[in-house]
């Protein structure tokens, strides 16, 4: 029997199959890339507004020593956070629903420390700089090829 029905709520459960299919794409490169980083995350019976907490970070102009110790800290609670929800995720019989949802969480949470520590060493500030900077250049040469077209068009 292939597939197994949930009774109570009728899903079906996640197969040993799909089981490793999300842990492996936890572990492939790049896999962050799109993930969003929860809203909440309940920590220690906590709620935690960890979205919330990554953005402020992200938006200060400097970070300060006790503010990377916290940092830090974040990210220690985080990765052990992230553990157990992999170990449930490989060992907790579940729907495809819930694999889904604890697998979106999983990689929210490693987003979120991938962030962190960028945050942490300085380079989410190099990244965004370099960004803007590309992102204008492009711009500059888009709205210069744009000119040219119209002055050839015969339109300025």
């Amino acid at each position: 029997m292939d597939r197994i029905t949930n009774k109570e709520n009728n899903n079906f459960l996640i197969t040993e199959r799909e089981r490793s299919q999300l842990l492996a794409e936890l572990h492939a490169r790049l896999f962050w890339v799109g993930e969003k980083i929860p809203s909440f995350v309940e920590i220690n019976g906590k709620k935690c507004k960890l979205h919330d907490l990554v953005w402020d970070l992200i938006n200060k102009e400097t970070i300060s020593d006790d503010e990377k110790n916290q940092i830090e800290k974040y990210i220690a609670v985080l990765k052990e956070k992230e553990r157990v929800d992999e170990l449930e995720l490989q060992t907790k019989e579940m729907t495809r629903e819930e694999a889904r949802k604890l697998f979106d969480e999983t990689a929210g949470l490693l987003r979120a420390i991938m962030d962190l520590r960028e945050i942490e060493d300085g380079t989410s500030k190099d990244n965004k700089k370099e960004f803007h900077e590309i992102f204008s250049a492009q711009r500059t040469e888009e709205i210069r090829r744009w000119l040219n077209f119209l002055k050839d068009a015969g339109k300025i």
